[in-house]
């Protein structure tokens, strides 16, 4: 456990109850040993393990900030599950991704948000788009809002396309301190005027000792399914990146704010 107490529940997958066929990573809805349903996302599917610490480490930080986000939980997957899947394509993912999956809490009946329907103030839309900025995450667009409307709350999901630098572990640094140019594409970007604000904001909230303890919870196996490197070495890189990014924060202030530019 860290030293913000923070800890991520271990489930076991105990029924695959349906595919959601979005994109080519074939998340499912799952439900496990304590009851819940979870929108389950596996290790053995498209970038793999990369994607879960994305998604795990990008929540954990909306999280941290006072967004909504479903409860994440390691899900397990033993070798027996799924043998009776009758899809091919579906049995061969399952038995790719036996072990420590990514679950998300599955919030029935939440919709998808819609910006012209649900208007949202201009600081809460400025922390967003500061959020996704630092996360370098590309998934947050109209075409794909990755949010969702629950309960007249709006909650954050899919973090998984986020923090693309670690494709290429090389050049962290200089990758950490880029502007970001892809939140031009933001669906918040035209009502988010308070970027500046939400930076200070932010910034005190994400110490490094925030930053480290979330970065604490991706679990060693993930770290080391795609090469023979040291988990906690791995582990560094991620909180070298983030934390630099967020000393460096005005590059990418910089950059949405001229990007807002174009709607005005």
């Amino acid at each position: 456990m860290t030293a913000d107490n923070l800890k991520i529940r271990t489930v076991e997958v105990t029924r695959y109850v349906a595919p959601l066929r979005e994109g080519g990573s074939l998340p499912a809805i799952a439900e496990a040993d304590d009851g819940f349903l979870y929108v389950l996302k596996f290790r053995g599917a498209g970038q793999g393990t990369k994607a879960l610490i994305a998604d795990l480490i990008g929540g954990e930080i909306a999280r941290a900030i006072g967004m909504k986000v479903p409860e994440i939980v390691f899900a397990n997957l033993n070798e027996a599950f799924g043998r009776t899947e009758p899809d091919e394509e579906i049995q061969d993912l399952l038995r790719n991704s036996e072990g420590l999956n990514l679950g998300l809490h599955y919030l029935s009946g939440a919709i998808t948000f819609d910006p012209a329907v649900t208007k949202l103030d201009s600081l809460l839309a400025s922390r967003i788009v500061w959020l996704d900025a630092l996360l370098t995450n590309v998934d947050r667009t109209a075409r794909n809002t990755n949010m969702l409307t629950w309960h007249n709350e709006l909650w954050l999901i899919d973090h998984g396309a986020a923090l693309y630098f670690h494709h290429s572990w090389s050049n962290w640094k200089e990758q950490s301190e880029k502007p970001f140019a892809q939140i031009k594409d933001h669906v918040l970007l035209s009502i988010a005027d308070e970027i500046d604000l939400a930076d200070t904001e932010l910034k005190s909230i994400l110490t490094a000792e925030k930053i480290k303890s979330i970065v604490e919870l991706v679990p060693d196996t993930w770290l080391k399914s795609d090469n023979n490197e040291n988990a906690d070495d791995m582990r560094e890189v991620y909180f070298n990146f983030l934390t630099n990014r967020i000393a460096h924060s005005a590059i990418f202030v910089n950059e949405a704010n001229h990007a807002r530019k174009s709607f005005i």
